[in-house]
């Protein structure tokens, strides 16, 4: 995807690297001010006879001569400009104001929506254009509005698809992502977040498309099928009667066909160096989208009076792989109690993410909630609409991302992103709102909060970006907050300083929080308990000591005796054999027998249940007691 921000769209550094795109553009803007000023600067009445001085040459008093009826050319070329290029903008208009929409809804919400909206793009598609065109330009004889309005309907196709194709890799950027999860609704993450950063794409399709639609405009007024000559001067007219005379004159083709020529040139270049300039904005995201609300699964009552803040059920969850739905996590449970901090740590594919993004309602394209439930505030998350999720992230819910940059939109001021989240979950004013912005600034440690409203995420660096990151996740005061891995993406000396900041927030605010990471550092720092995930699963869960002192799971065991935080100096590091099973080829029983120096026979021969070992602490193995006294 293509990201843009169009107050910098073509910079003083973009015209050097493109000095023929920066020319096209210079002799549009030019064209389009002499074309407006026409009244003031033509010298000539364009409909004014001038018998004695038909098909004259260039001079002092008729500047690009006369046509053979003395009509200054000059005029009627700036007069006929003006009747052109508004019919360009037409159908340029027409085709964006449809088209432009069509393919962020579809390419935004997939689905059938999706297929219904490119089937009917098809379908234009296979229908001959001219033909359509001709055929309304038979109907309203004269009428330019109506043909260049079909005009713009037949190229509407095209403009989606380019649209859909952008926005379906720009809805996994976190920034999108960041939105959803603020709780704002679709329509304003697509007006505000996703078409800006569309800009370049829509502005180069808009220009070639202008350079088309010229050409098609000029030769149906050179066939006589549009506007006629008795109505006023149009390019394609005068190219007509350059024509007729070029036996006598053949000067009059010069400026007529010219000019017509030189300005589909410039919009063609145009729409290639904007198209160059906007190439390797950003890397190419991955794309990621809600999935479909579950509607079958577990029934669970609402949460009872006393449970936790957030209460997970046996959440089970699929994602569509070659073909089939594959269990990518299995009956996963727990309970985070009010300003309890939990930590979910596991290698990578063992599922912490897409626990965390089932609880959000964030799953990829054909994951879904196939059983369990997630109860917050008396509601079952999996069961909700997607308008009622909304109102819940970012007011209930909110996410911190481990990329920090990208959690941010590059087309918005840091002020603007607060602004838009705090009043969405607030009837607050602008002004209000902007007070609210520096006191959450101040709140993740920014010593001059107003010199950061109005930076972009360019000019933060990680450290400062993820703070802005962590004041946008708190906008709303949520109840939960969630950070995945995030200090992943910081140096050390700013890793310590996001996670003192998280523990005192949670102090402050009260919030309970889930910590996703690989760092057993990490929880110990800020967690009180600990899940330990594998292959899907939940293997252990206990309290930070008991699992770190007493690991009751050979796979917590394993990962602590390999942390380096923990290696015995002069010694080898410890590392744990194989690979984390792909789901759909997780082994029968216990997931971690294939990897594990305690297993037999037993532990293949059916599902490993979670086993209480002590108040609190529960474990997902046969030979905990084997385990237990061998250390």
């Amino acid at each position: 995807m293509t990201t843009v921000v169009p107050a910098g769209l073509w910079s003083w550094r973009t015209a050097r690297r493109h000095p023929l795109g920066t020319i096209c553009a210079g002799y549009l803007v030019l064209l389009v001010a002499a074309l407006a000023a026409a009244p003031l600067i033509a010298p000539h009445d364009p409909l004014a006879q001038d018998l004695g001085h038909a098909l004259a040459g260039p001079g002092s008093t008729y500047w690009l001569g006369t046509d053979q009826l003395g009509r200054d050319v000059t005029s009627r070329l700036l007069y006929g400009g003006r009747s052109a290029l508004m019919d360009v903008v037409t159908a340029v208009v027409t085709a964006l104001a449809v088209g432009v929409p069509l393919g962020l809804v579809g390419g935004y919400l997939g689905g059938w929506v999706d297929r219904v909206i490119m089937r009917v793009a098809d379908l234009i598609f296979a229908i001959p254009g001219i033909i359509v065109l001709l055929m309304v330009v038979a109907i309203f004889p004269g009428n330019n509005t109506i043909a260049m309005i079909t005009l713009g309907l037949l190229h509407t196709p095209g403009i989606a698809r380019v649209v859909r194709g952008s926005t379906i890799a720009g809805r996994g950027e976190l920034f999108v992502r960041a939105a959803v999860l603020s709780g704002l609704r679709t329509p304003a993450i697509l007006r505000r977040h996703l078409l800006p950063s569309l800009a370049g794409p829509i502005i180069v399709q808009a220009s070639l498309f202008a350079a088309a639609a010229l050409v098609v405009e000029s030769g149906l007024s050179f066939l006589g099928l549009l506007r006629p000559d008795s109505a006023g001067p149009t390019w394609g007219n005068l190219v007509t009667q350059a024509a007729n005379v070029s036996g006598q004159n053949p000067w009059l083709l010069v400026p007529t066909g010219g000019i017509v020529a030189l300005t589909v040139v410039a919009f063609s270049l145009l729409g290639d160096a904007i198209r160059d300039a906007t190439i390797g904005r950003s890397a190419p995201p991955v794309p990621l989208r809600s999935a479909p609300r579950r509607r079958g699964g577990t029934d669970v009552a609402a949460a009872a009076p006393g449970a936790g803040v957030l209460d997970v059920r046996g959440l089970t969850v699929s994602l569509h792989r070659g073909g089939t739905d594959t269990t990518v996590v299995s009956d996963v449970s727990f309970r985070l109690g009010s300003g309890e901090c939990i930590g979910i740590v596991g290698e990578s594919g063992c599922g912490k993410s897409t626990t965390i993004r089932a609880i959000l309602g964030l799953l990829p394209a054909g994951g879904k909630v196939t059983a369990g439930a997630v109860l917050f505030d008396g509601a079952d998350l999996t069961r909700l609409s997607e308008r009622e999720l909304s109102r819940r992230r970012g007011a209930g819910i909110a996410l911190v991302s481990q990329d920090p940059l990208n959690g941010l939109d590059p087309v918005y001021t840091v002020g603007s992103q607060l602004r838009e989240a705090i009043r969405r979950h607030t009837r607050m004013t602008r002004a209000q709102a902007d007070e609210r912005a520096i006191e959450l600034l101040r709140m993740v440690r920014f010593p001059d909060p107003g010199a950061v409203l109005p930076r972009r995420a360019h000019e933060l660096s990680g450290g400062m970006a993820q703070r802005v990151g962590i004041a946008l996740a708190l906008a709303a005061n949520p109840k939960v907050l969630i950070a995945d891995e995030p200090t992943s993406a910081l140096d050390v000396t700013v890793q310590a300083e996001i996670l003192a900041l998280l523990r005192e927030l949670r102090e402050r605010l009260g919030m309970a929080v889930i910590l996703v990471t690989h760092d057993w550092g990490v929880l110990a720092d800020i967690c009180d308990r600990t899940l330990v995930m594998y292959a899907g699963q939940i293997v252990e869960t206990g309290t930070i000591e008991q699992v770190y002192r007493r690991p009751a799971h050979p796979y917590s065991d394993a990962l602590l005796a390999s942390y380096p935080g923990l290696a015995t100096v002069g010694r080898p590091l410890p590392t744990i054999a194989g690979n984390v099973p792909q789901p759909g080829r997780w082994p029968a029983g216990c997931h971690f027998g294939s990897r594990c120096r305690y297993a037999g026979d037993e532990c293949h021969a059916g599902d490993v249940s979670l086993v209480a070992v002590a108040a609190d602490h529960a474990a997902r193995c046969l030979h905990t007691d084997a385990l237990l006294e061998a250390r």
